[in-house]
């Protein structure tokens, strides 16, 4: 099974799908495009790969480790809370998991997968990016703020207030180079432009419903946010000041989280059909999902 190219087309980005089986880690080759392994008995909500120790590590309970040139199992780490976000940091060859209840972060040893030690973040962490310099950031969803985190001591330094700019953000990307942090918020609908020296934002831009992650290319100076309504919303950055929304690309419902293909600038989604909720949502809550449509489950590969 391969995932399709996307043939180059000017400026306009645009997606294409393939059937992809759920129940497992699977494991792609970015060149061929073409399935290379998988990780059986793995429920894991992300994964992320140490490329200096050849390991990687799903946000599962436990963590789940494996080789990721025989793609044989390690070990599996005992961690507490409940994996869900995950970030690899190459600074000093750490994995970060991140949990909604306490505690929210637990910090891993790529090398040899001992657990270093846990983060209280002061909410429930969402996604995260690294300086690669000794800082992390990381979106606090049900605070509206970014934590920053000193990755030499495992602690938090400072909580950047969105300021009613944007709310329940569960996106975050970061163009290292102008030291800007781009955080995907909910509510309201927004991606918020702020630096990441001191937590100035610089502004905002609408983004489409339902955002669960965001990307930036410094290749091409694009920030994206995906989001569960099917749409990719594209923004460039013309200079550390000025942003502008370039596309809204339709893609698929559902298709709420992302990835980037540094290599070849790619952005891939999984998203999936799903059928009715079984009973109507509570009043002023939010309804369940209903069961998944059998074969449905699709990674999408966005390119220009």
């Amino acid at each position: 099974m391969s995932m399709p190219t996307m043939p180059a087309a000017g400026c306009t980005w645009r997606a294409a799908g393939i059937k992809a089986p759920p129940g497992t880690v699977s494991v792609y080759n970015l060149d061929t495009l073409e399935l290379v392994g998988e990780i059986p008995n793995v429920s894991a909500h992300g994964a992320a790969v140490s490329s200096k120790s050849n390991h990687g590590f799903a946000s599962s309970k436990p963590v789940a480790m494996w080789d990721t040139k025989t793609m044989a199992m390690i070990k599996t780490i005992d961690v507490d809370g409940g994996p869900d976000g995950i970030l690899h940091d190459a600074f000093n060859d750490r994995v970060y998991t991140f949990s909604h209840r306490a505690p929210n972060a637990t910090v891993i040893n790529a090398v040899d997968g001992t657990v270093a030690g846990t983060i209280d973040l002061g909410g429930a962490p969402e996604q995260a990016a690294s300086d690669g310099q000794g800082k992390l950031y990381v979106d606090i969803e049900d605070k509206d703020n970014i934590a920053v985190v000193d990755a030499k001591t495992m602690t938090v330094t400072a909580h950047y207030d969105l300021a009613g700019k944007g709310g329940t953000c569960a996106g975050l990307a970061m163009d290292v180079k102008n030291q800007i942090l781009f955080a995907s918020c909910r509510n309201p609908q927004v991606m918020v432009m702020l630096k990441a020296g001191d937590g100035t934002i610089i502004t905002t831009l609408p983004i489409g419903q339902g955002t669960d992650g965001a990307a930036f290319n410094p290749k091409t100076m694009e920030a994206f946010s995906s989001q569960g309504d099917g749409t990719l919303t594209i923004i460039k950055e013309k200079s550390p000041s000025s942003f502008e929304v370039e596309q809204n690309l339709q893609t698929m419902r559902s298709a709420k989280t992302l990835t980037l293909d540094g290599k070849t600038s790619r952005i891939l989604l999984i998203a999936a059909e799903f059928g009715p909720p079984p009973t109507p949502p509570p009043a002023g809550g939010r309804g369940g999902r209903g069961q998944m449509v059998p074969d449905s489950f699709s990674i999408l590969v966005v390119g220009k």
